[in-house]
């Protein structure tokens, strides 16, 4: 075998290869043998007819399996000799297939197309400049935070002596028909809490169910705009049936220190549940800045150093990001089956520029963990697999059981190398502390703009879902 290496870039390769006739000479006897003790010519007793008959009548088939039995062993035995270590399966290409003479007569010429990992320089990483910014706290976070407990903890009591009024929760079961299509499928849904005036919900249930008691029987129809959020209800009529089971009034605790108290969580009055409150927001107003301060790190490392990444890889990552956002869509509802193969090829496109970058900056910060001789220890690991069990509230042993049927502690291995790196690049960045700004007001960057048509893949699937009423309150699109 003569074989010639060419580099076409950085991640192909391209092997020219000429088979010599002495070793397809050999696989053309083994082959053609084979066929004549297996095969039935008319004329001639099983395993007996002559050779030359056998070759004449199988001349394709044997064409085809001694290009089998060969090509793949010279290619094999080319990429050994060039000491390449291919990203997939070789690409092979037989030169003037059509005419190709497998016989021995002349050798066969082919070439084989590789990817390979590209040498990759070590990184310019040192003394990069990033900057932390901390979002402070404002006071009205900490209400907010204060106002959605006391909601959580608002009770719901039966109104007594007077029917339904505006600010009321009326639960009743509710059943629609469609004025164009009585015998089609009905909408309904048990246990609906439907708060009277509130901005979310149609102003036809609000003006349908004041007035209404505790076991009332109420009939009405609503006219659904074109415009309506759901598009099954969108321009339609629906004739509802609702069977009122209760009538309440949302009541929240008063805001003191005895509620504050209350909670069990240790708090020693309200301006001591402002502090604690205020204290946790700003521990992970810190922690995200550290998050981001990372991310801008890698980035920054990502835009400093330019190299061919291998496109096989990027595929790979594309569709575990495609996955990921199919998984997605199905824990919200969505039947996949529905969804349309043009949609689903747009969303991938879209996905491999986040795909690249991904891939750019691992490899990127594999080579750091190598320039800082970053080392995972199994210290480590083991501390790693007892925070894992801390937060999913399981025993050591039950982990480590689950990541060997998994395949073993690898992926902690290479996730704390990862952060290693990532670690070891912040320490050689030059760090410094800015003023806050917010993002949402900031220009729209480069990043931005290739982030927004990710947005409106997931906002065109969200649109897709299909639209059904749900039981909890005013949460029923038949009702907002």
């Amino acid at each position: 075998m003569n074989s010639e290496l060419k580099e076409i870039s950085p991640t192909q390769r391209e092997i020219h290869i000429e088979v010599e006739p002495t070793v397809l000479k050999e696989a053309y006897g083994k082959v053609s043998k084979r066929f004549a003790d297996k095969a039935s010519v008319p004329g001639f007793r099983k395993g007996f007819a002559p050779l030359d008959v056998v070759r004449l009548r199988f001349k394709e088939e044997i064409k085809s399996e001694v290009l089998q039995l060969v090509l793949p062993q010279q290619v094999s035995e080319a990429i050994q000799e060039h000491k390449l270590h291919p990203l997939s399966e070789p690409q092979l290409h037989v030169d003037d297939v059509e005419n190709v003479k497998v016989n021995g007569s002349a050798p066969i010429k082919l070439h084989v197309h590789v990817e390979v990992m590209p040498e990759i320089p070590l990184p310019k990483y040192e003394g990069l400049e990033v900057t932390r910014r901390v979002k402070p706290v404002e006071d009205g976070e900490v209400e907010d935070l204060i106002a959605n407990r006391l909601n959580q903890e608002a009770a719901l009591i039966p109104v007594e002596g007077r029917a339904s009024e505006i600010g009321d929760t009326v639960i009743a079961d509710l059943e629609g028909t469609f004025e164009d299509d009585p015998d089609g499928e009905p909408i309904k849904a048990d246990d609906l809490e439907v708060v009277l005036g509130d901005e979310v919900i149609e102003k036809a249930f609000t003006e349908n169910l004041v007035g209404v008691s505790e076991d009332e029987e109420k009939d009405f129809t609503v006219s659904y705009p074109a415009e309506f959020s759901a598009e099954a209800l969108a321009g339609r009529i629906v004739h509802y049936k609702a069977k009122i089971k209760s009538v309440g009034k949302s009541e929240t605790p008063e805001l003191n220190d005895e509620w504050a108290k209350s909670l069990d969580e240790g708090y020693e009055s309200l301006a001591d549940l402002r502090k604690k409150l205020r204290s946790d927001l700003e521990t992970y107003s810190k922690t995200d800045a550290d998050a981001r301060l990372r991310n801008n790190a890698i980035a920054k490392v990502i835009e400093e150093n330019a190299f061919e990444v291998p496109n096989i890889l990027i595929e790979n990552q594309a569709r575990n990001l495609l996955n990921n956002f199919a998984q997605d869509l199905q824990q919200r509802g969505v039947d996949l089956n529905t969804v349309e193969s043009s949609f689903v090829e747009m969303a991938f496109n879209q996905m491999r520029t986040q795909a690249e970058r991904d891939v750019r900056g691992a490899m990127l910060l594999e080579k750091i963990a190598d320039a800082e001789k970053v080392e995972v220890t199994t210290a480590d690991i083991d501390e790693e697999i007892n925070k894992l069990a801390e937060y999913y509230r399981s025993t050591v042993d039950e982990v480590r059981e689950s990541l060997t049927k998994q395949g073993g502690t690898g992926t902690i291995e290479n996730n704390l190398r990862t952060r290693k790196a990532i670690e070891a690049l912040i320490a050689k960045a030059k760090v410094t502390d800015g003023e806050w700004i917010d993002e949402s007001l900031a220009p729209v960057t480069e990043e931005a703009k290739e982030e927004k048509p990710k947005k409106a893949a997931k906002a065109k699937a969200k649109a897709d879902e299909p639209k059904e009423p749900k039981k909890k309150a005013a949460k029923t699109k038949a009702a907002e």
